[in-house]
């Protein structure tokens, strides 16, 4: 052969070669791009017009825009609306399974709770120790109406031997000559004390008094008021 034909072939042989290179190239592209990802990764902007649906479809055309606008709407009881979707409707158990709650009702296939009538007593949790019987009781202290007590910061009489003779005397006095201590109970009681009572005309102020000390008091030529628990005013002598 001729060197202008072995030329020519051989240019021709390039040419495919270099044709066979760049489809393979192509091949790959696209072949690697079949698995990248092709989302970017920066923050994605909803562009659904969707709101919130409306459980109470005769209130999703209507027009609230007044009730809404809370500075200008005086709201009256007959105009005074639940938030939407906050009341539903009950659900129509037993009417077929379209409607979610239908044949079982919720209630599963078989088993205890799956039964009619009342399968457990209330607080039963299968046999272990229930959590009423878990939890300590209030010794002492019951609860209920009818025991409940008042508890009052109890004053001696013997407490009330330094008062002058005629003098008025309750618990702010006592405290403030040192003749009893603080207490954190507002309200005071006047008892009989270890020693005698000495003190004569005395008008005794507090919000109750036993028997014992309110005839001591009187047996000297006091007087006994009683108080009243919320605003201090006298209400009996």
């Amino acid at each position: 052969p001729s060197p202008e034909i072995s030329a020519s072939g051989a240019a021709a042989t390039m040419i495919v070669r270099l044709l066979l290179c760049v489809l393979g190239l192509a091949a790959t592209a696209a072949a690697f791009s079949s698995f990248t990802p092709r989302t970017s990764f920066g923050v994605a902007q909803s562009t659904s017009t969707l709101s919130m649906k409306i459980f109470d479809w005769k209130r999703r055309e209507a027009d609230e825009s007044a009730l809404n606008d809370v500075e200008n709407t005086e709201f009256t009881f007959d105009n005074l609306r639940s938030a939407p979707g906050s009341r539903q409707r009950r659900k129509r158990k037993g009417r077929g399974i379209a409607a979610g709650q239908g044949a079982t009702c919720g209630f599963g296939m078989r088993g205890q709770k799956a039964r009619s009538g009342r399968p457990t007593r209330s607080g039963f949790e299968g046999g272990q120790q229930p959590l009423y019987r878990r939890l300590p009781k209030f010794v002492g202290r019951p609860m209920g109406p009818g025991h409940s007590k008042t508890v009052y910061n109890v004053i001696k009489l013997d407490e009330l031997n330094t008062a002058e003779a005629g003098s008025t005397v309750n618990f702010e006095g006592l405290l403030e000559n040192g003749a009893t201590t603080k207490s954190k109970h507002g309200i005071h009681k006047i008892v009989v004390g270890r020693e005698n009572f000495t003190a004569k005309d005395l008008t005794v102020q507090a919000h109750a008094f036993t028997k014992t000390a309110r005839a001591a008091i009187e047996a000297n030529g006091g007087k006994c008021e009683v108080l009243k628990a919320t605003t201090g005013e006298v209400v009996a002598a």
